[in-house]
């Protein structure tokens, strides 16, 4: 059970929690409705945290400021990790479009895909491009690259060492020297497909 509050400290902490709500939420350009789980998702960990709070150590408002930090930088990366596994931002079908004096949802249509429907911003021919240059750069991969990729794209690092019989280091070793291969041939971290020729 947690001490008692007082009065003081628990508006400060919805303070605190409010600022920062507003701030993760201008950063991350989410829409209005969003402010307000934010704000909850954020007082609800702060409060969570009050039994590692020492009134010693500093105020009330430090510590909630450091741990609504950190609490931000989490939604944060889940946040951007969340759009990247969707292929870019989301959009609403309601959203204007710009030049145009109907919405997105108007112009669609059913031919553009379900990528198209949810607001992302790759297409088919995108797709396709992507896959004819991962295509070529593989193929013009070793053969133990190749089967480095394929089993990376399949299982963890740790049944990798199980199934192969070698270490972790040597592992990732042979991951940084894939990595560099790839950045050679036009494949790097920040890849989006229009960069390999």
């Amino acid at each position: 059970m947690l001490p008692p509050i007082s009065p003081d400290d628990l508006a400060t902490l919805i303070d605190e929690a409010a600022i920062a709500a507003r701030r993760l939420h201008r950063k991350l350009v989410l829409p209005a409705a969003d402010l307000d789980d934010l704000r909850q998702d954020l007082l609800v960990d702060l409060i969570c945290r009050l039994p590692g709070f020492d009134a010693r150590r500093g105020s009330i408002g430090a510590f909630s400021n450091i741990v609504l930090r950190n609490q931000s930088s989490r939604i944060a990366i889940r946040h951007h990790r969340q759009r990247r596994m969707q292929g870019g931002t989301v959009l609403s079908l309601d959203a204007p479009v710009s030049g145009a004096t109907e919405l997105l949802g108007c112009l669609l249509a059913e031919a553009d895909g379900l990528a198209a429907w949810h607001g992302q911003d790759r297409s088919a021919t995108d797709d396709a491009d992507t896959i004819h240059d991962l295509a070529r750069v593989l193929g013009g991969l070793p053969e133990d690259a190749r089967g480095l990729c394929a089993a990376l794209g399949t299982c963890a690092v740790v049944e990798i060492v199980e199934r192969t019989g070698t270490s972790r280091s040597a592992l990732y070793r042979h991951i940084a020297r894939l990595r560099l291969d790839l950045a050679m041939r036009g494949i790097g971290a920040e890849w989006d497909g229009s960069k390999a020729a």
